[in-house]
C-alpha cells in the first residue's frame, strides 16, 4: 500500500514538473507576421520616416521659440584689445612768466600716453524698448510650435489613410487569387469532361480546344493574380516602414455594414475638425504677428548697457601712471529710424497683402473640404448600393453555370455556353470584391475627409 502511494506520489510530481519546465505552445507558422488593422496604422505611424521628420520639425521649432525667449533678457559680453601708437602723445612745452625776482620760468614736455595699450571691457546689454519687436518674434515662434504640431498630425492622418487603402488593396488581390484559383478549378474540371466527350465522339474538338484555351487563360490570369498580391504586399510594407518582401499576413475584413450619415452634418464636423483649417488660422495669426513686427519700425529703440572697463599699458590691464585700473559706465540709448523713403510702410503693405492671401487659401480649403466630403460620401453610397446587387449576381451566376453544366452533360448545350456561364461567375466574384472593398476604402476616405483616423 506504501509503494502505491510513493508511485503515485512520484508520478503525480513529475507531471507537475513537466508542466513547469515544458515550453509553452508554439505559436503557429507566420503568427508574428499576422496584422488587424488598427495594428498596421498604429505600426505605420510610430516607423514611418515621415513622422520621425516632423517630429524632429517640433523640436525645431521648440529651439526657435527659446531663441525668442533669451531676446527678452540681459546679454553679457566681454572683450580684449591691444592698441599701438606710433607715438607716444606729450604735452608742449610752455613758458611761465612769474613776477621777479622769478621771472620766466621753462616747463618742459611732459609724457601723456604710451605707445602701447591694452583694454579688457565687460558688457552688460538690456533692450528696454523695441516697438514690440521682441514679443511679436516671440509669439511667432510659439506659433510654430502649434503649427509643426498640426503638420504632425497631418502627416499622421494622410499616413493612416494611406496605410488602409494599402490593407484593403492586399485583402482584394488576396480574393482576386482565391477568385482565379476557382476559376482554374472550374475550367480544369469542365476540360476535362469536354476531353471525355471527345474521346467518345460526342463533341467535336474545337470545343475541346475552347474549353483549354479558356483553361489557359485562367491559369495566365492566376499568376497574374499572385503578382498583384505580392505586388500590394510590397506596397504596404513600404508604407510600413518595413522591408519590401517582410512576410506579411492580414486579418480579412469582410463583413459590410451600411452607414447612415448626414452629409450637411459631416461637412460642419469636418471643417471644425481638419487640421488644414487650423493650421490656416495659426498661419493668420502668424501673418498678425508679422505686422506688428513691420510696425515696430515706427518706434525707437531704446537699450541700456552698462560697461567695466579695466586698461593698462601691460597684458594684465592693471593700470599705469597713464591709465585707470578700472572704471566703469552706463548708458540708455535711444535710437530711432524715422525716414527710410517709404521702407517700412511697405514691409508692413507687404505683410498685410500675406494676410489678405492667408485668408483666401482658407476659404479655398473650405471649399475643397466640402468637395473631398462629398466624394468620399458618394463613393460610400455608390458601393453600398452596389454591394447587394454584386452579391445577389453570384447567386445567380453560380445558378447559371450550375443549369449550363447539366445542360452540357446531357448534351442538350454547348461547350461555349458553360464557358460563358464561368466567366460571368468569375467576374460577378470579382465585382463583389471589387465592391465590398471600395466600400471600405471609402469609408476610410470620409474618415481622412472629416479628419479623423
Amino acid at each position: 500500500m506504501e509503494g502505491r502511494i510513493w508511485l503515485f506520489s512520484w508520478v503525480a510530481l513529475s507531471v507537475c514538473l513537466l508542466f513547469v519546465i515544458s515550453p509553452a505552445p508554439a505559436r503557429s507558422q507566420g503568427s508574428d507576421h499576422l496584422f488587424t488593422l488598427e495594428m498596421v496604422v498604429s505600426y505605420t505611424i510610430s516607423h514611418n520616416w515621415s513622422i520621425k521628420a516632423k517630429e524632429q520639425r517640433i523640436a525645431q521649432a521648440v529651439a526657435l521659440r527659446k531663441q525668442a525667449r533669451a531676446d527678452f533678457l540681459p546679454r553679457l559680453s566681454t572683450s580684449y584689445g591691444y592698441t599701438r601708437f606710433s607715438e607716444a602723445k606729450e604735452s608742449p612745452g610752455s613758458v611761465l612768466n612769474l613776477p621777479p625776482p622769478i621771472g620766466s620760468v621753462q616747463i618742459p614736455p611732459s609724457k601723456l600716453s604710451t605707445v602701447d595699450n591694452y583694454q579688457w571691457r565687460a558688457t552688460l546689454t538690456q533692450p528696454i524698448f523695441t516697438g514690440f519687436a521682441l514679443l511679436s518674434k516671440y509669439e511667432l515662434a510659439r506659433l510654430g510650435i502649434d503649427i509643426s504640431q498640426l503638420e504632425l498630425e497631418l502627416e499622421k492622418l494622410n499616413l493612416a489613410l494611406e496605410a488602409k487603402i494599402a490593407y484593403f488593396n492586399v485583402l482584394r488581390a488576396r480574393h482576386g487569387v482565391e477568385v482565379a484559383r476557382k476559376a482554374v478549378e472550374a475550367l480544369n474540371s469542365h476540360f476535362k469532361v469536354a476531353k471525355n466527350f471527345h474521346e467518345v465522339g460526342m463533341i467535336p474538338v474545337n470545343d475541346l480546344l475552347k474549353a483549354e484555351v479558356e483553361l489557359m487563360d485562367a491559369r495566365h490570369e492566376l499568376v497574374k493574380a499572385r503578382n498583384r498580391l505580392t505586388l500590394a504586399k510590397s506596397r504596404l510594407n513600404t508604407v510600413m516602414s518595413r522591408p519590401v518582401d517582410a512576410p506579411l499576413e492580414l486579418e480579412d475584413i469582410s463583413e459590410f455594414q451600411p452607414q447612415e450619415e448626414d452629409f450637411t452634418a459631416l461637412i460642419s464636423e469636418a471643417l471644425k475638425q481638419r487640421p488644414e483649417i487650423r493650421v490656416l488660422d495659426l498661419k493668420i495669426a502668424q501673418a498678425e504677428q508679422e505686422i506688428r513686427l513691420a510696425k515696430s519700425k515706427y518706434f525707437p529703440e531704446i537699450v541700456f548697457s552698462y560697461n567695466y572697463i579695466k586698461e593698462g599699458d601691460e597684458p594684465n590691464v592693471s593700470g599705469s601712471p597713464y591709465h585707470d585700473a578700472n572704471y566703469w559706465e552706463a548708458s540708455a540709448v535711444l535710437t530711432w529710424t524715422f525716414w527710410e523713403w517709404g521702407k517700412t510702410h511697405y514691409q508692413v503693405r507687404q505683410k498685410e497683402m500675406l494676410r489678405q492671401e492667408l485668408s483666401y487659401l482658407r476659404n479655398s480649403m473650405e471649399d475643397q473640404i466640402r468637395l473631398e466630403v462629398k466624394s468620399a460620401f458618394s463613393d460610400l453610397e455608390e458601393a453600398e448600393e452596389n454591394i447587394p446587387r454584386a452579391k445577389k449576381a453570384i447567386e445567380q451566376a453560380e445558378e447559371n453555370l450550375r443549369v449550363s453544366r447539366k445542360r452540357y452533360e446531357v448534351q442538350v448545350t454547348t461547350s461555349t455556353e458553360v464557358l460563358d456561364a464561368q466567366t460571368l461567375l468569375t467576374k460577378a466574384r470579382k465585382n463583389y470584391f471589387d465592391a465590398l472593398y471600395e466600400h471600405k476604402i471609402a469609408e476610410a476616405r470620409l474618415l481622412r475627409a472629416l479628419g479623423k483616423m
